[in-house]
């Protein structure tokens, strides 16, 4: 079942690599903060990598104006996270996340099988604006498109909400 708006973020831990790999919960993540949260099928993809990042790195300071908190998951490990944030330079404060057993991914539902491309178990691409651990918005992307999902749609959204 996909998460709604208006449910808790599932706990939940993923990595990230700061010295090392460090763990991170989901409470650490979403409590107490707002939080827009954008999942990508996978680090160094074409449509993840020509558009999906750079239109929340590039949209980045508009995000932080509005108290909000980005963060970047894919089903994949934080090396490559990291790897790819260097890569893309991503701005300091923007969170990659890795969720590399997709156990996260499989909390909120919102998992795909992308085995027909050799890529196994990915997350769908979306995106989840949470306040204080409960989902306020949740753009899920049909497979194949990128619309409802980018920095730009979602801060329309942000915007329309006031």
């Amino acid at each position: 079942m996909t998460i709604e708006v208006g449910q808790s973020i599932p706990a939940a831990t993923l990595n990230i690599l700061e010295g090392g790999v460090q763990t991170i919960t989901t409470a650490e993540i979403f409590g107490g903060r707002k939080v827009m949260l954008f999942c990508v099928p996978g680090a160094f993809t074409p449509t993840c990598s020509e558009r999906h990042l750079p239109g929340f790195i590039e949209r980045h300071g508009e995000f932080r104006a509005r108290g909000i908190d980005v963060a970047c998951i894919a089903v994949n490990d934080a090396f490559v996270m990291d790897a790819w944030a260097k890569a893309q330079q991503v701005p300091e404060g923007m969170l990659m996340l890795a969720d590399g057993n997709g156990d996260f991914t499989r909390a909120l539902g919102l998992e795909m099988d992308a085995t027909k491309y050799g890529m196994g178990m990915r997350g769908r691409r979306y995106a989840l604006y949470a306040e204080d651990g409960v989902v306020r918005h949740l753009a899920v992307e049909a497979p194949g498109e990128f619309r409802v999902s980018s920095a730009e749609a979602v801060l329309g959204w942000l915007k329309a909400e006031g």
